[in-house]
């Protein structure tokens, strides 16, 4: 089985092309959750944080799937399309600099940053938000949840729960010293708040155009980067009034530049890199 392994600010995966193979129009035989276990172990297969499927598309460019390394399927991630984007247009797939991407949170428009004929940034139009609690999905009964009181361990805390194609719960902290990420992540992720569980992002905020951003992603654990996340930190710290509209994200595996602009759409630039190519022997 040949295999592409690529990383968006550290967040990584396992890409395998499935992009010319007729039977992926309907790949419903293929256990890819199983699989995605399997090639994500990070001792027994190749390790990554997700499996990303190449596959063609009959309503945009092309078709991205992505497993995470529990083997569930997110609908979105911000760092996956990146590399997926990338991949096509190096591959020769789709052989202009603006181009879409069907995904489960619907069709992406993407925007590529050329240099010398090859892609070194990428530009996703991330679509707006969902802020309504029923599109979330949370278990509440207000319109937005915005600085929500919640007890988690044993103790309250405020969050700003935010979709951006998948959930996200948003905390802002003075300092990271004061919370354990890891802990409050593993419980926030599976709290019944969140019937489809939800990926937590731990928010720093050091200026008006500057955040800082830990993760704790839905279905992988703490991870370098999350696109969506880092998009949703942006959207909660608009919200509670923390700083403006464009804003410099700092995640543990390097910086994404986000914007939330006034019509609410989200715009999401940042790299997108190889680290190898292999082939996996049974």
């Amino acid at each position: 089985m040949d295999f592409i392994k690529m990383h968006g600010l550290g967040n990584d995966f396992v890409c395998l092309d499935r992009f010319l193979d007729p039977a992926e129009n309907n790949p419903a035989e293929t256990d890819y959750s199983e699989l995605a276990q399997r090639l994500c172990h990070r001792q027994l297969g190749i390790g990554g944080d997700g499996l990303l499927l190449i596959l063609p598309s009959e309503k945009a460019d092309a078709r991205m799937r992505i497993f995470n390394a529990d083997g569930s399927e997110p609908e979105m991630c911000g760092n996956g399309i990146r590399c997926f984007a990338r991949y096509i247009y190096e591959q020769g797939y789709v052989q202009k600099d603006q181009l879409t991407v069907e995904t489960l949170a619907g069709i992406k428009p993407i925007r590529l940053q050329m240099k010398d004929g090859r892609v070194y940034g990428v530009t996703v139009d991330m679509g707006k938000p969902r802020l309504s609690a029923k599109e979330i999905p949370v278990n509440d009964h207000s319109d937005r949840v915005v600085n929500k009181r919640l007890e988690v361990l044993g103790k309250e805390i405020g969050i700003t729960a935010v979709s951006v194609g998948n959930p996200h719960c948003v905390l802002f902290l003075d300092d990271f010293a004061e919370t354990d990420v890891l802990a409050v992540g593993a419980a926030l992720e599976k709290h019944p708040f969140f019937p489809a569980k939800t990926n937590v992002e731990f928010v720093r905020v050091d200026s008006g155009e500057e955040i800082t951003v830990k993760v704790w992603e839905r279905g992988v654990g703490p991870t370098l980067a999350c696109g969506t996340g880092a998009c949703a930190s942006v959207v909660a710290a608009v919200l509670n009034g923390r700083t403006g509209r464009r804003l410099t994200v700092h995640l543990p595996g390097g910086d994404l530049q986000i914007e939330y602009a006034e019509e609410g759409r989200i715009l999401m630039t940042g790299p997108a890199q190889y680290v190898f190519r292999g082939q996996l022997i049974d």
